[in-house]
């Protein structure tokens, strides 16, 4: 049975009551107010235009439903025809209005950090890493969510050792969070001269980005030290001890950035990797202690769970949580993840109805 909506009037008015909100120069002027704010009426706005178009949907069908009823032959024909097509539109609503009331994470509208780190494989797990990346940025790019690397680690071929990323935008970690965890790829390397295929492995992190609020870091607790950037940079490189790394204490974590020019600009980016894989940490230890919990999630989130397999020659990508295969790699490593975050999205619903 589907979960009710509120009416579409009283919801369209509380989506007016928040651009009335917005439109306050009090808050406009206040960056963080106005994005909740924001976030809040993009959600609102969505289930107002859902509870539209099902009360549009169930009030053609009762009148499709009446001309049944008639005489004439050829109404009753055309009434049918609506009949069968409004079913089929109200089943679609159906299932959007299941999926936009399921009990969702708190966190699912906050930007990422999201963290791909090469495994098993050298440097075509390297290689992978790089791609993956790619396939996110330009998934990012098509929905209109900003990418920044805020870290990285490059070999010589141009993969990825390690490469740490920000990621903004509209729901972010509701849909990149069924990314977190280990991928594997399987292909012939462009140096393999006999043609057999290799297996490589990536870690993928996807964390919620935390806030100040969300995790209390006492200064005591911090080693801060700062370094000169390697890497590309010219001169600046040499003059400027703009690198930062930041120590925690009491957890041992490492964060190292230094790919912006500014030492300020480090630190607060760096700050915000620690707050968030803190944050991520306690979370993960939370999902452990309750096991009928994990249960209920689409794969445990665990970084060392093997979630998907790239088999290029085969051209097959398999998710082993949800156990679903798409072909088509080249346009996914394009960035077009759309069908497969709308089919993990699909089997989570599936577990709330």
């Amino acid at each position: 049975m589907v979960m009710k909506l509120p009416a579409a009037e009283k919801l369209a008015e509380e989506v007016r009551e928040l651009e009335s909100q917005m439109s306050d120069p009090a808050v406009m002027r206040n960056t963080n107010k106005m994005k909740g704010l924001a976030q809040q009426h993009a959600d609102l706005k969505e289930k107002a235009e859902l509870a539209e178009a099902f009360e549009r949907v169930e009030k053609e069908l009762s009148q499709a439903r009446e001309l049944l009823a008639s005489d004439d032959g050829e109404m009753r024909s055309l009434a049918e025809e609506d009949e069968t097509r409004l079913l089929e539109e109200k089943k679609k609503l159906e299932e959007q209005l299941e999926t936009l009331l399921i009990p969702r994470d708190p966190r699912d509208s906050r930007d990422v950090i999201l963290e791909i780190r090469a495994g098993a494989g050298g440097d075509e797990a390297s290689l992978f890493a790089a791609e993956l990346l790619r396939a996110y940025t330009r998934f990012a790019e098509r929905h209109g969510w900003k990418t920044h690397v805020v870290s990285s680690s490059m070999n010589e071929q141009g993969g990825y050792k390690e490469v740490i990323a920000e990621v903004s935008g509209r729901q972010v970690f509701g849909i990149l969070k069924f990314e977190r965890g280990v991928h594997r790829v399987q292909r012939v390397p462009e140096t393999e001269k006999q043609g057999r295929i290799h297996t490589s492995t990536i870690t993928v992190a996807v964390m919620p980005q935390a806030e100040e609020v969300d995790m209390e870091i006492k200064p005591e607790d911090l080693r801060i030290d700062t370094y000169r950037s390697s890497g590309a940079g010219g001169q600046h490189v040499n003059k400027t001890s703009s690198a930062i790394r930041i120590t925690h204490l009491p957890t041992n974590t490492v964060v190292a950035v230094q790919d912006e020019r500014s030492q300020h600009k480090n630190k607060e980016k760096a700050m915000s990797i620690l707050r968030s894989r803190l944050l991520e940490a306690e979370e993960e230890r939370r999902r452990s202690s309750e096991a009928s919990e994990r249960k209920q999630q689409v794969g445990t989130g665990d970084r060392s769970e093997k979630i998907r397999t790239y088999n290029f020659p085969q051209d097959r990508i398999t998710d082993h949580r949800i156990k679903q295969s798409w072909s088509n790699i080249e346009s996914v490593m394009e960035g077009w993840l759309d069908k497969i975050f709308q089919d993990l999205r699909e089997a989570e619903r599936k577990m709330y109805v």
